[in-house]
C-alpha cells in the first residue's frame, strides 16, 4: 500500500552526521530503492513498473542520459531511476481541492522536498491577477489566456520558451518550431545551466558538441578518466559500465575535489560477488582543489611532449589545425604553478603521465565539475588537446565522453532547442514548413532573467523543469519572474517555480514517460537521444494519473493552432494525431535522422552520425580537429575565504528533493550542510557541528547569504567546501558565468563563513 503525502514540512535543523561510505550500491541500494518506490506506488505497481524501466519494449527512465548496453538486466535501473520513476508513477494525487486549501503564499514557504511529496497534478489550474489561489479551468480557457498574452506581445521576443531534458523528442520538435513560426529564437533550455561548456569547447575543436564515444568504446579503453563527475549519485548505471571496462583491463583515474563512494567501490547488485564484496574502480585517485583542472591537462600536455615518441605524429599531422601554438603554450606551462592550482603532489602527476603513456586507447568523461567555472571552454579544450597529442579520438575505446544530465537534453539540442540556431537548420525549417523563421538570436538561460528582470520579456512559458529552482541567484532570479505578466509550467508535479509567479500564471498538467498515450490514431510512443547519440523509442504502459492530462505534443500543437490561427500551414491537428508524421517531417530536417521511423523500430534504436568518431572528419573551420591555446586560469583565494561549488545529495536528481538523506556521505535527516576540510575548519575556528552562513564574495559587492548551514569537516580538498543546490543558488551571481557559453559558475564561488544564529 503506497504511502501518505507529508502534512507538514519535515524539520530539518539537527541533520545527523557520520562518516562517508566508501562503496556505492549494493544491498542498501536495492532496499532504498524498494522501500520508496514502495511508498510511492504500493507493492504490486512497484513491481509491474519497474521491470518496465529501460526495456527495449518499455520506458526510457526519465532520471539521466546513460545509455542501455544491448543486453538488458531485467532490472534495468539504479537506485536513482527507481526514485524517479517512483514520483512519477506515483499515486498521490495533487486536486483542485489542494489549492484551495493552500494558497500561493503558503505554497510559496515549503521546501521543494513537501512540494516534490505532494503528488502528481491532475487538472490545469490557473492563478488570476490579484487572486491568492490557483483554480481549475478547462483547458480551451488555458489556452485562450495563453493565446491572449502572446498576441498581445509588442514583439515576439518578449515571449521566452524554456525546455527542460525530460522533453521527448517529438515534443520538442514541435516547441521549437512553434516558438519559431510565432516569431523568436528565444529557447532557452536546462542545457544553457550544464553542458553548455562542453558544447562550446567539442564545436570549435572537433567540429560537433556531442561526446564521440559509444558505450562500447568503455569496454574496450585501456584508460577512462573521470574528472570532475559523482557517477555513484548522477548515473548510477556508468559504475556497472566502469566496472565491466576494470574486467577488460581499464585503469580508472579520478579527479575530483571530493571523494566519492561510487568511484571507490562498485557493489553491482545484479551478481552475488557484486552485492557483497564489490569491485574497485579507481586506481589512482587526484583529490584536485576546485577550478584546477585545466592545470593540470595543460601540465600533463608539456609532459607528454617531452615524451620521445608520445605524440602520434601521423595523426596530428593529417588531422589536427594549430599544433606549433598550441605546443608552444604547453611547454610553456609551469610546474609550481600547477601544484599551486591543483593542489596535487609532483609524484601524483607523474603517476598519472605514466598511465596516460602506457595507454594506447584513453577516454576523458566529464561532468559539472568542468563545466561550470569561469574557465569551463578552455579547461575542456585542453581535455580535447590532450587526447588529440595521442591520437585519442576517432578510434575504438578512445574520444571525448560529457556526460549528460537528464535524459532527453542532448535529444533536444539536437531537435533545435537552442537561442543560437545554425544558419543550416532554419534554412531546412523554411523548406519544409514554408515560413522565414527569425534568424537574430534569442536568449540563453542568463539572458532570459535579465529579459525579464529588466521588462525586455513579459511572458515565460516552460516545458517542464523547475527553473527558478535550476537558476543561479535565487532572489534576482525570483524577482525576474514576479515582473512577469504570464508565467506558464507544464508539469507533472509540484515546484517551486508554480510558487514564483508572474501576474497571472498556469499550470498545465501532462503525461509522464510511464503513461500511456492515446491520440486520435491509437496509441503512440515517443523517441530519446542517450548521452551518446543513440535513438530509441520510449512507450509508457500505466494509466495517466488523471482523465485531464495531455501529452506534451499535445499540449503545443493545440497552443500552436490557438496562437498562430489558420495562417499556419502547419498540420498541427494531424501532428497531434500522429507523432509519425512528426518524425516524418524530422526526419526531412534534421541530418542523421533519414528514415527516422523504420529506423526507430528496431528495439536497439540507431545512433546518430559523428564524423569524428565514425571517419576521422572534423566539420570545423578549419576542416581540421583544432588544438587550442589560452592561459591557464584557476580561481585565486583570499585569505580566510573558502572556494565553494554546489552539488547533489544522493537523495537528489537535479531539482527534485526524493529525500533528506546523503547516505553516501553520511549525512542523515537535512539538507543545510557545509563539507569542509578539517584543516581549514580549524583554521577558520569552526568546529564540526557549528552553524554558520554562507556568504558569497563576488565584484559587484552585492552580499548574497545562505543561512544556517551546519559545519561537517570532512575531506574535501584544501580550500574546498561544498553543499547542495538549490538551497546555495542563493550565493551564484547572475553575472558570474563562463566564458563564451555564459553558463552559470556554479562551481567555485567564493565565500566566506560567518557565525550564524542558529549557534
Amino acid at each position: 500500500m503506497a504511502g501518505k503525502p507529508p502534512q507538514s514540512d519535515p524539520v530539518q535543523d539537527a541533520p545527523q552526521v557520520a562518516g562517508p561510505k566508501h562503496a556505492a550500491a549494493g544491498l542498501p541500494a536495492v532496499g532504498h530503492s524498494l522501500r520508496m518506490a514502495q511508498q510511492q506506488m504500493g507493492v504490486k505497481r512497484t513491481a509491474l513498473t519497474l521491470l518496465r524501466v529501460n526495456q527495449k519494449d518499455g520506458f526510457d527512465c526519465p532520471g539521466c542520459a546513460w545509455p542501455e548496453p544491448e543486453h538488458r538486466h531485467t532490472a534495468e535501473f539504479c537506485e536513482n531511476g527507481a526514485k524517479a520513476v517512483a514520483e512519477e508513477a506515483t499515486l498521490r494525487r495533487v486536486t483542485p481541492d489542494f489549492f484551495a486549501a493552500h494558497t500561493v503564499a503558503d505554497l510559496a514557504t515549503r521546501s521543494g522536498y513537501w512540494l516534490g511529496q505532494q503528488g502528481r497534478l491532475t487538472q490545469p489550474m490557473y492563478l488570476a491577477e490579484g487572486a491568492e489561489r490557483y483554480e481549475a479551468v478547462p483547458w480551451e480557457r488555458a489556452f485562450d489566456i495563453i493565446a491572449e498574452e502572446l498576441t498581445g506581445l509588442a514583439s515576439p521576443d518578449e515571449a521566452l520558451f524554456y525546455t527542460s531534458g525530460r522533453t521527448s523528442n517529438e515534443a520538442a520538435f514541435l516547441y521549437q518550431l512553434f516558438a519559431r513560426e510565432f516569431g523568436t529564437n528565444n529557447l532557452p533550455d536546462c542545457s544553457n545551466m550544464c553542458h553548455e561548456s562542453s558544447g562550446s569547447a567539442l564545436n570549435e575543436t572537433i567540429g560537433i558538441g556531442k561526446g564521440s564515444v559509444l558505450l562500447e568504446d568503455l569496454y574496450k579503453a585501456d584508460l577512462i578518466i573521470v574528472a570532475g563527475q559523482n557517477p555513484g549519485t548522477n548515473h548510477p548505471r556508468m559504475l556497472s559500465a566502469l566496472e565491466k571496462a576494470k574486467t577488460g583491463g581499464a585503469k580508472i583515474i579520478t579527479v575530483n575535489p571530493l571523494p566519492e563512494a561510487g568511484m571507490e567501490r562498485f557493489k553491482n547488485p545484479q551478481t552475488p560477488q557484486g552485492m557483497f564484496k564489490g569491485a574497485a574502480l579507481t586506481d589512482l585517485f587526484l583529490q584536485i582543489r576546485i577550478g584546477g583542472d585545466q592545470a593540470l591537462f595543460r601540465l600533463l600536455n608539456k609532459l607528454i611532449l617531452e615524451t620521445e615518441g608520445a605524440v602520434d605524429e601521423v595523426f596530428v599531422g593529417e588531422h589536427t589545425h594549430g599544433y606549433e601554438e598550441f605546443a608552444e603554450a604547453a611547454r610553456a606551462a609551469d610546474w609550481d604553478e600547477t601544484l599551486t592550482a591543483t593542489g596535487l603532489t609532483r609524484e601524483q602527476i607523474d603517476e598519472a603521465l605514466r598511465m596516460v603513456l602506457a595507454s594506447e586507447r584513453t577516454i576523458v568523461c566529464w561532468a559539472m565539475g568542468l563545466t561550470q567555472h569561469k574557465h569551463s571552454v578552455p579547461t575542456i579544450r585542453e581535455v580535447v588537446n590532450f587526447l588529440l597529442l595521442r591520437g585519442n579520438i576517432g578510434r575504438p575505446g578512445a574520444g571525448v565522453c560529457p556526460v549528460r544530465g537528464h535524459s532527453n537534453v542532448q535529444g533536444d539540442r539536437t531537435m533545435g532547442i537552442f537561442e543560437r540556431p545554425a544558419p543550416a537548420f532554419l534554412d531546412a525549417l523554411e523548406r519544409e514548413f514554408g515560413f522565414a523563421p527569425p534568424r537574430g538570436h534569442g536568449y540563453d538561460v542568463v539572458r532570459a532573467i535579465r529579459a525579464m528582470r529588466d521588462d525586455k520579456a513579459k511572458v515565460f512559458f516552460a516545458m517542464g523543469g523547475n527553473f527558478v529552482s535550476a537558476s543561479p541567484d535565487t532572489e534576482v532570479t525570483e524577482a525576474a519572474m514576479r515582473r512577469a505578466r504570464l508565467t506558464v509550467h507544464v508539469s507533472t508535479k509540484l515546484n517551486r517555480s508554480h510558487a514564483v509567479t508572474g501576474a497571472r500564471a498556469l499550470i498545465l498538467p501532462t503525461l509522464g514517460r510511464t503513461e500511456r498515450d492515446l491520440q486520435g490514431s491509437g496509441e503512440q510512443f515517443v523517441t530519446v537521444e542517450d548521452s551518446m547519440g543513440m535513438v530509441h523509442a520510449s512507450r509508457g504502459r500505466l494509466e495517466p494519473a488523471s482523465e485531464h492530462l495531455l501529452s506534451e505534443p499535445a499540449i503545443v500543437a493545440r497552443l500552436a493552432r490557438r496562437v498562430l490561427g489558420d495562417e499556419s500551414r502547419t498540420p498541427w491537428e494531424k501532428f497531434e494525431k500522429d507523432y509519425a508524421t512528426v518524425r516524418d517531417r524530422i526526419a526531412r530536417v534534421i541530418p542523421g535522422f533519414e528514415d527516422f521511423n523504420a529506423r526507430v523500430a528496431d528495439p536497439n534504436g540507431f545512433a546518430l552520425p559523428h564524423a569524428p568518431r565514425d571517419e576521422r572528419r572534423f566539420p570545423t573551420a578549419t576542416g581540421k580537429a583544432n588544438f587550442t591555446a589560452a592561459p591557464v586560469e584557476f580561481p585565486k583565494l583570499p585569505k580566510g575565504r573558502l572556494l565553494l561549488q554546489t552539488l547533489r545529495s544522493h537523495d537528489q536528481y537535479n531539482t527534485t528533493i526524493y529525500g533528506l538523506d546523503d547516505r553516501y556521505r553520511g549525512i542523515k535527516n537535512g539538507r543545510r550542510v557545509v563539507l569542509v576540510n578539517p584543516e581549514d575548519a580549524r583554521e577558520l575556528g569552526l568546529a564540526d557541528g557549528s552553524y554558520t552562513d554562507l556568504v558569497g564574495e563576488w565584484k559587484d559587492g552585492v552580499e548574497r547569504r545562505a543561512p544556517g548551514f551546519r559545519v561537517v569537516h570532512y575531506p574535501t580538498a584544501r580550500g574546498c567546501a561544498a553543499a547542495y543546490y538549490p538551497e546555495t543558488n542563493v550565493l551564484v551571481p547572475l553575472d558570474a558565468t563562463a566564458d563564451t557559453s555564459n553558463t552559470p559558475a556554479s562551481k567555485s564561488v567564493v565565500v566566506r563563513l560567518e557565525q550564524s544564529a542558529a549557534n
